[in-house]
């Protein structure tokens, strides 16, 4: 699958420029400065260009890697809340749902996100474990076993913040929350707080000092401001209402989209949610609580996209992996370090209801539906894709040093695509312009709306190529028509 405009291409080329400009504090897109995202996943993607090369496939295969390292671990955290069978059980259902399905294999740094807040969700469970397992007076320091823990909590926490910015913190809120439940767990002296967040700082300031410093703030102004703030209280490109009838109207979205986000597994979520309510440990409300507080902070986020959730389903995999076979639910505290798990957790003949369970032919369909339509669409839809087909059918006339500009459709597919063979950056123009750049010297190309092209270049010079495709903007949600034109020297 050709990248996906918008953000696919523009974290792709971002850390492509990264590399020309030896530059790995600040990110560019076009020659113009990239601030909305941190740039922890511009690292991931140069590291993995220069091992496959400036490629889709490199510039995807990280996000690839941060998924599989979320599924790989969440056995090891099932085995010990609920047993083997939770823990492959929680790694299937990661591993097969909806939004893991398309994000895996995302040029975006959604994945990454998610891998961090998944890490530091779990390294505070690994923290607060015994303390939510036993009661008070059997809790031990455990100093000599918690530190490692305890310095995974807050690196994860300052390395979600450099993929995709402060909702990385959101496991503090979580370890918070544990206070509502589990009174004496003497938070302040299993987290070290002070000490802990001002690790977490340090390790974000040694990227963010110097890039607050090299663009005078701005990185601040955008990034926070802009992209956090600006997200929060305005419908950003269109995703969402910025009335205020629209945002109420709009306020149950992520309750409704996970049936679809988190499908095939969504099946079974309101059968969990009343197993939860009725019969739950501390284990389970330290899960759960994590997952929730992500669903309220985006969804009282104005601007709204159905993955921004993506980073709880690690924890709702383990849960319902944890339920999936449970009748009766987990037996509750004074079972010391022993795992948490339920009566009938690793047998997985029953679901929640008691009646035969149906994960395995779940998982199996699932699988074979998803591996059918990761192999058999990309190569249908790829001709929809303008600036990709563009790219292959002129691409042997493409010359590195070619002037690049284009008028109606500046999709960062294009720079990203015809900018692995021209050294330039593209020209945006408007139509009154077009004819005075192709008439000038040097070998250039342009990108027009087919209709204009006609127009403005109704009588052209026989050297000159052009190049005609029809596609689907998706970015704009319309059907294109482009032609390409090129002067060769």
């Amino acid at each position: 699958m050709p990248l996906i405009d918008r953000d696919e291409p523009r974290f792709a080329e971002a850390s492509r420029e990264m590399i020309q400009r030896g530059d790995y504090v600040v990110p560019y897109f076009n020659n113009q400065l990239r601030l909305d995202k941190p740039p922890l996943t511009y690292w991931a993607q140069t590291v993995s260009y220069r091992v496959f090369g400036e490629n889709d496939f490199a510039a995807r295969f990280p996000s690839a890697i941060a998924a599989a390292l979320i599924a790989v671990t969440i056995p090891i955290r099932g085995l010990k809340i609920g047993g083997r069978a939770t823990g492959w059980r929680a790694a299937l259902i990661f591993t097969l749902c909806l939004q893991t399905f398309i994000h895996a294999k995302a040029a975006v740094a959604d994945m990454w996100l998610a891998l961090f807040v998944t890490t530091a969700h779990w390294s505070g469970l690994e923290l607060l474990r015994d303390g939510l397992t036993t009661s008070p007076h059997q809790i031990s320091s455990g100093k000599h076993r918690t530190l490692h823990w305890w310095f995974v909590f807050y690196v994860s926490l300052a390395l979600g913040f450099l993929a995709k910015g402060p909702i990385a913190w959101t496991p503090l809120l979580t370890v918070g929350s544990t206070v509502l439940y589990a009174p004496n767990l003497q938070l302040r002296r299993r987290f070290k707080f002070l000490r802990g967040i001002a690790l977490m700082l340090v390790i974000v300031a040694a990227w963010g000092v110097p890039a607050l410093i090299r663009t005078n703030g701005e990185f601040l102004r955008i990034g926070i401001g802009r992209h956090v703030i600006g997200r929060s209280f305005g419908a950003m490109e269109g995703h969402g209402w910025n009335s205020l009838g629209g945002y109420v109207l709009l306020l149950p979205f992520y309750f409704v989209t996970v049936f679809v986000s988190f499908f095939p597994w969504s099946i079974k979520l309101p059968s969990l949610l009343k197993h939860l309510w009725h019969k739950s440990d501390n284990i389970d409300r330290y899960l759960f609580s994590g997952a929730a507080i992500i669903f309220i902070i985006f969804s009282l986020v104005k601007t709204k996209l159905p993955h921004y959730t993506l980073p709880a389903f690690g924890m709702l995999a383990l849960l319902l992996g944890r339920h999936w076979g449970s009748e009766q639910g987990p037996e509750h505290e004074g079972q010391g370090s022993k795992p948490l798990q339920s009566k009938a957790s690793n047998n997985p003949a029953t679901d929640l209801t008691g009646h035969r369970s149906l994960f395995t032919p779940i998982a199996i369909t699932t699988a074979c539906v998803w591996v059918a339509i990761a192999l058999a669409v990309p190569p249908m839809v790829a001709r929809f894709f303008p600036a990709y087909q563009l790219f292959q059918l002129s691409r042997e006339s493409v010359q590195p040093n070619m002037q690049f500009a284009a008028v109606d459709f500046q999709e960062p597919s294009l720079v990203w695509y015809f900018r692995s063979r021209i050294q330039g950056f593209l020209m945006p123009l408007n139509k009154r312009r077009a004819a005075e750049f192709m008439n000038a010297r040097d070998a250039r190309l342009i990108v027009l709306p087919t209709t204009v092209a006609g127009e403005i270049f109704a009588n052209p010079p026989a050297s000159w190529r052009f190049y005609t495709v029809s596609g689907f903007n998706i970015a704009k949600g319309k059907r294109v028509d482009l032609t390409l034109v090129l002067k060769s020297e």
